[in-house]
């Protein structure tokens, strides 16, 4: 409850922030250069920053900054500018808002937590219609929540798409599923898709014609969705994966490329694509699958890396930063960043660009986009409830087993959105588990009696906690549990509050709610 009233507190801070800054003036800019048309932002700013952890990215910045100080005479920015993985960046401002970087940069999945945080600052009118007008469509529904936009776009190549062994694989035979499997069995090669992955096992489904859209508020909090995985669109799906996860040239990791004739993977492999295939590498779209007479195109996810503004007490400052987030994602800095990284630029005049266009990986990126869904806001849980379908299809001997994964994907669906404010409030935690960062609610089942499993858990009386890996339930965490800490709702749902008590490997211990 502490713990809980400490949340509360920093974030009624923080709200008081946004309140202030509201009274701020829109910086005026002109063809998104971050130019002020007054001096009165003119001075000299501390700003801290937290941009990608690769090598050279902060001098980069660095550099960009000069410029920008550069085109708005007496705007001074001293900056501490440290590297943060962009995948962690949302967590660890949302862990501590007051004390988080001024600007930073993140993955789109996390927006929805820092908005539900007031981690961000929205960009005032004139800059979102310019952010609009710059960029391409998706990153702009990336950055937005219930048509509010809140980020500022920096790249629209976080997707996915195919590199191939050319000397084994023809261009044609790239088109179909089968007739890559068929090669690579051949050559005793490996076909890498991280189908235990939901951000790869859903290109399945989205082939299909299946759909999985979240609804949120303005508060950044989940309503709920449009899914329907379970149907028979969703078992056409399964029967598609199912043909690659059985088959012997399958293999999920596809961060490697050792004995490797596909792998399906971004932009951040293209260096080790063209060191393992050389003069064979191919890149393109996804192939086809047939299941039942009928052809589906795989689909995929489309999405974005975005750069945050925190809330200021400081009308200038705040002024200041947003001018500064406008530049910093400008159609030159982005230019400079797909030079130096080969980041795939949103800025539409940028992607126009002849280096752009001639790129072997955006170029293949490019063309699956066709087929792909831009990565809406989603529910954190879903990461986990959906990743367990590629292994669940792997193993089933029948259709049977492939609806019953379906069914359990519903079930957990549902009971996202079963439990009441209290309960959702109650159940406050810490660390990470499955994948979460300790804010999952998993809803529990008793079957049978004394056995207490979700999508993703299990708890026996008298054993160990288990997490699931896959289609087989591993004993993760050495710690028996009482079943009285099991709290039984009215609706007969189980829940279980789970407090990580050290690091991996340390104690779990469950906790009933007072």
């Amino acid at each position: 409850m502490k713990k809980l009233l400490a949340l509360l507190l920093a974030m009624v801070m923080v709200i008081g922030l946004v309140a202030c800054g509201e009274t701020n003036v829109d910086p005026e800019v002109t063809e998104g250069n971050g130019q002020s048309e007054g001096a009165q932002l003119e001075g000299t700013y501390d700003i801290t920053m937290w941009v990608s952890e690769m090598d050279g990215v902060a001098e980069l910045t660095q550099e960009m900054i000069d410029a920008f100080e550069a085109a708005n005479p007496g705007i001074v920015i001293n900056a501490q500018i440290e590297g943060v993985t962009e995948a962690d960046a949302g967590s660890k401002v949302v862990a501590d808002v007051a004390s988080a970087p001024d600007i930073f940069c993140f993955a789109q999945d996390q927006l929805a937590r820092l908005v539900q945080a007031a981690a961000l600052a929205a960009p005032g009118k004139k800059a979102a219609e310019n952010i609009a007008a710059t960029n391409d469509a998706g990153s702009v529904a990336a950055a937005s929540v219930a048509g509010t936009l809140y980020a500022y776009p920096m790249t629209s190549d976080n997707g996915y798409y195919m590199y191939y062994d050319t000397s084994i694989i023809s261009e044609e035979d790239a088109e179909s599923m089968e007739a890559i499997i068929a090669a690579c069995e051949a050559n005793n090669v490996k076909f890498r898709y991280a189908l235990e992955n939901a951000w790869y096992t859903a290109s399945f489904f989205f082939a299909t014609g299946c759909k999985s859209n979240w609804s949120m508020n303005e508060d950044g909090e989940f309503t709920s969705v449009d899914d329907d995985f379970n149907s028979a669109a969703g078992l056409a799906a399964m029967k598609g994966m199912q043909k690659l996860a059985q088959s012997t040239c399958y293999d999920s990791n596809a961060d490697i490329f050792t004995d490797a004739g596909v792998v399906i993977t971004g932009i951040w492999n293209a260096n080790a694509a063209a060191e393992h295939f050389g003069d064979n590498l191919g890149a393109t779209d996804l192939p086809s699958f047939e299941v039942d007479g009928t052809s589906y195109h795989l689909g995929s996810y489309t999405g974005n890396k975005l750069m945050g503004v925190k809330p200021q007490a400081d009308a200038k400052k705040a002024a200041v930063l947003s001018l500064l987030a406008q530049y910093l994602t400008n159609e030159e800095c982005q230019m400079k960043r797909y030079e130096a990284y080969q980041w795939g630029p949103s800025n539409l005049n940028a992607q126009a660009s002849e280096a752009v266009q001639a790129n072997t990986s955006l170029a293949a990126l490019a063309k699956q986009n066709n087929f792909g869904q831009p990565q809406g806001q989603i529910h954190g849980s879903w990461w986990d409830i959906a990743k367990v379908l590629g292994a669940d299809a792997k193993a089933a001997a029948d259709d049977a087993a492939l609806q019953t994964a379906l069914d359990n994907y519903k079930a957990a669906i549902d009971g996202l959105f079963s439990m009441t404010e209290e309960q959702k409030n109650a159940w406050g935690v810490i660390g990470g588990i499955c994948g979460t960062s300790w804010d999952t609610d998993f809803a529990m089942t008793e079957d049978p009696a004394g056995t207490y499993t979700s999508a993703a858990l299990e708890l026996k009386a008298g054993e160990e906690f288990k997490v699931r890996q896959g289609a087989s339930w591993d004993v993760n965490f050495g710690v028996e549990f009482n079943g009285a800490n099991i709290v039984v709702e009215a609706d007969g749902t189980y829940y279980v509050q789970l407090v990580w008590d050290g690091a991996q490997g340390g104690t779990v211990t469950l906790i009933p709610v007072e």
